[in-house]
């Protein structure tokens, strides 16, 4: 059987991209006493809301961080810059600046990407379904509109929740030290 170069490519990143909705952690504590996720919108004034035409993002943002924001792009695995930081401090959106998640709820979920078991605070963040690939959840930055990944029903405890974020939706700040 032939396999031309296209063909192999679109079956790699289909691999890959379902990779990302594919559970690698072990969870024997999880029960089917988990939260359900339920697509919501977050209701903020207009005020609270970041506005920009097309081109001004693309003068803010990076390449790769106006592929994944602006046009829903998603990392290759394993590439992102935070994928293995373990440094304490806060990940905010790339794109406005927003605090999204808090280091202590980020672990190592395998998947390849950052990985969080709750947002900062649950206004910070809008969901929405996505059916790209299969049924998934999809995560935007609740002040810009900026996507950010998917959250997917098969993280730790307390919240049985993984939020799979790709790093380059997101800047971290490291904590200050509080001996200065």
């Amino acid at each position: 059987m032939k396999c031309s170069l296209g063909t192999c490519c679109l079956f790699v990143a289909g691999f890959l991209l379902a990779g990302c909705g594919a559970s690698h952690v072990s969870n024997p504590s999880a029960s089917n006493t988990k939260p359900a996720l339920t697509v919501s919108t977050n209701q903020q004034t207009m005020s609270e809301k970041i506005t920009r035409t097309e081109d001004e993002w693309k003068k803010l943002l990076t390449p790769e961080q106006y592929r994944v924001l602006r046009e829903k792009g998603t990392e290759r695995a394993g590439t992102g810059e935070y994928t293995n930081t373990k440094d304490k401090g806060v990940y905010r959106c790339a794109g406005c600046g927003e605090e999204l998640f808090v280091s202590d709820t980020k672990y190592d979920s395998h998947c390849g990407w950052p990985s969080f078991y709750q947002p900062a605070s649950s206004n910070k963040i809008t969901e929405a379904e996505d059916n790209s690939f299969g049924k998934r959840v999809e995560v935007m930055c609740s002040k810009c509109g900026g996507h950010l990944g998917h959250v997917f029903e098969d993280g730790p405890q307390p919240t049985g929740l993984r939020y799979c974020i790709n790093s380059a939706s997101l800047k971290f700040e490291a904590k200050k030290d509080e001996q200065k």
